[in-house]
This record gives C-alpha cells, structure tokens and sequence, in this order.
C-alpha cells in the first residue's frame, strides 16, 4: 500500500541516529524512515490514549452523564434479562 510523504528534516541527538543506524545495520529495522515513522506511531498513539483516557476520567466524575448511564441502564435491564435466559437455553 502506497502512501503520501513529504521529505522534511529533523535534528536527532547523535546517539539516537547512532543507534537507529546500527539498529538497521543488524536487520532490526528496516529503515531509518521506517524506525522514525514507527516511533512517531506509537507515540502519537500514546497521546491519542491518554486523551481518550483523560475524557474517561472526565465521564465518570459528571453526575449528569452518570445519571443517564443509570437511566439507560435501567432501561436496558428486561431486554438484557430475557437476553441472558435465552442464552441460558440454548446452551443448557
């Protein structure tokens, strides 16, 4: 699968673009593009997690959120109930 880049320059501290080089030289990775684009994956996949994770937090002190999470909740509980005895017959 073919994607768009753009040529950019980065400054890296030389022990990284060291090890990043001797990481492809022992077939580790494959490329220094490949090892960077990697990196930068995971770390904004980090940042994305703790977003996420920051409107949990954030979700569970609003009372009003949780006030509905309750009425839905219970408005779910019968169609949940008869869902599990059916399950309960057909497995038994």
């Amino acid at each position: 699968m073919m994607h768009d880049t753009t040529r950019t320059t980065i400054a890296l501290p030389t022990g990284l673009l060291a090890a990043t080089d001797r990481a492809v030289t022992d077939g580790k990775a494959k490329s220094r593009n490949e090892s960077i684009d990697r990196a930068i994956q995971r770390e904004l996949a980090l940042i994305r997690r703790a977003e996420i994770d920051a409107d949990l937090s954030q979700m569970a002190q609003d009372d009003e959120y949780q006030a509905e999470v309750l009425q839905m909740e219970a408005e779910f509980a019968v169609a949940q109930w008869e869902a599990l005895q059916t399950i309960e017959i057909l497995i038994f």
